[in-house]
C-alpha cells in the first residue's frame, strides 16, 4: 500500500470529512463565548447583568458592573498571568496561567483533526481517528475539571479586606444557579462550548465509521432502504469493506 495524499472525493467519506469539519468548528469556537452568566442583583433592580467568558482571557458584557459588585465581597476576576485581559487584574486575584493557553489547546486539537483527515493510508487514518478522539476527550475533560477547580479556588479565596465581611466561601458552578449575598447568578455554557461539543460529536461519528467508506449520501440511502422509502435496492457503500472500495476505485 503506497502513501499518497487523499483525493478530494475521499473527503466526502465521513471518516475524513468529519475530522476536517470538526477542526473548523474548534477554531470557530474561539470566536464565541465558552461560558455565560446571567446575574440578578439588588443593586440593579431594573436590569439583568450578563457576562460572557471566552477560551482566552477576555470577558464581555457587563463585566465592569460585575467587578464593582464583586469587590464588596472580595471576589475578583482571575489573573491569566501571561496574557493581558481586557480588565485590570487585582493583586489579590487568583492566578490562572492556564487560561492563557486556552487557544493553544483548541488549535492543537483542531490541527490534529486536520492532520488525521489527510492521512495517506486507511490504516493510518483509522489509527489517527482513535488517537484523535481519545486525545480530544482527554484534553477537554481536563480543561473542564481545571475550570471547576479554579472556580472553587476563587470562591474560597475571598479577599479578607473586602468591605462586606461574613460572606461564606462558595463554588460557582459551570452550570446552574447560585446565590451569594444579595446576588443570584445563573451559569450556562456559551455558544463556543456548544460548538466544541458538536465538534467532538463529529469525531465520534467519524470514529464509528472508521472501517467503512460511508458518505452522507450512502447513509441517507441506507436509511431510506431500511425504512422502506426507497424505490428499489441500492448499493450502500457504508457496507463495502475497505478492500473492495480500493478495488472499485482503481
Amino acid at each position: 500500500m503506497t502513501n499518497r495524499p487523499p483525493s478530494l472525493d475521499e473527503f466526502t467519506q465521513l471518516r475524513r470529512g468529519l475530522p476536517a469539519l470538526a477542526a473548523l468548528l474548534l477554531v470557530g469556537a474561539l470566536l464565541l463565548p465558552m461560558w455565560s452568566i446571567e446575574v440578578h442583583a439588588a443593586q440593579y433592580p431594573n436590569e439583568i447583568l450578563h457576562l460572557d467568558l471566552y477560551a482566552y482571557p477576555h470577558i464581555s458584557g457587563d463585566y465592569v458592573e460585575m467587578a464593582r459588585l464583586n469587590k464588596y465581597i472580595g471576589f475578583y476576576y482571575p489573573d491569566p498571568v501571561y496574557w493581558q485581559p481586557n480588565y485590570e487584574p487585582k493583586a489579590a486575584a487568583v492566578d490562572v496561567p492556564e487560561w492563557s493557553l486556552g487557544p493553544l489547546a483548541f488549535i492543537a486539537v483542531a490541527g490534529s483533526g486536520a492532520f488525521v483527515a489527510i492521512a495517506p493510508t486507511v490504516e493510518k487514518l483509522k489509527r489517527g481517528l482513535t488517537y484523535q478522539l481519545v486525545g480530544s476527550i482527554a484534553v477537554f475533560t481536563v480543561m473542564v475539571a481545571d475550570i471547576q477547580y479554579r472556580l472553587y479556588q476563587t470562591g474560597h479565596s475571598l479577599d479578607p479586606d473586602a468591605p462586606v465581611i461574613g460572606v461564606d466561601p462558595f463554588t460557582p458552578p459551570l452550570w446552574g444557579k447560585y446565590e451569594v449575598a444579595n446576588i443570584t447568578s445563573y451559569s450556562r455554557f456559551g455558544a463556543g462550548a456548544y460548538l466544541a461539543m458538536v465538534a467532538i460529536g463529529l469525531l465520534v461519528v467519524a470514529y464509528y465509521y472508521r472501517d467503512t467508506a460511508a458518505t452522507p449520501a450512502t447513509l441517507v440511502a441506507g436509511l431510506r432502504e431500511r425504512f422502506g422509502t426507497s424505490r428499489g435496492p441500492s448499493q450502500d457503500d457504508s457496507t463495502v469493506p475497505d478492500s473492495d472500495q480500493h478495488a472499485t476505485s482503481k
